[in-house]
């Protein structure tokens, strides 16, 4: 037994439960009758995908991911969860409905992905170093691709614009002020 246990690398026992969180949060996203329950599950979920990327050594991803996912549009969603009035009322907010079609299908996947990963021939190599994959990206963005990066932010500043012009309120303001002398009184 302890010969099976120290043949396990150590890089798979720090893989291990940061996959069991994500997975954990995802279960809670699905499953969770109560849409506050499930918001905070995500929250787990989108935490568990940023150790999974810093674990991978793709730091930009997980940086990414933190400050987009789980610092902009998680709190959107809390928010607007939190502000719908009597939401925490509602207790059936994720039906249970096929629940033995879900469970066939997930039946069924399961054991095609469980053939799969028995059945591949995996590779394996040494790890490469770890090596910051910023400069990578920053290179490629200000080099090759600097033309599409241009684009694309000028297409996202247009976008912006044309929002901020369709969403703003037009204030009407009236040719000239009223007067007593234009409403029939007398001056």
């Amino acid at each position: 037994m302890l010969d099976a246990l120290s043949q396990i690398p150590p890089s798979f026992l720090v893989f291990l439960p940061i996959a069991a969180f994500t997975v954990a949060g995802a279960m809670g996203v699905a499953f969770s009758r109560n849409i506050v329950y499930s918001a905070f599950s995500l929250l787990a979920a989108f935490v568990g995908m940023v150790g999974l990327f810093a674990f991978l050594s793709a730091d930009f991803l997980a940086v990414v991911q933190l400050m987009v996912y789980v610092g902009g549009i998680l709190v959107l969603i809390l928010f607007a969860v939190m502000l719908t009035s009597r939401i925490s009322e509602t207790k059936n907010s994720n039906p249970l409905h096929n629940l033995v079609v879900g469970g066939l299908t997930l039946l069924a996947l399961l054991s095609v992905l469980g053939i799969a990963v028995v059945k591949f021939a995996w590779p394996t190599r040494t790890a490469p170093p770890f090596s910051p994959t910023s400069e990578v990206i920053g290179d490629a963005f200000l080099g090759p691709y600097l033309l599409p990066f241009e684009v694309a932010g000028i297409l996202l500043l247009a976008a912006m614009l044309a929002a901020v012009v369709v969403a703003r309120k037009e204030i009407k303001e009236d040719d000239e002020p009223a007067s007593d002398a234009s409403q029939g009184g007398t001056p």
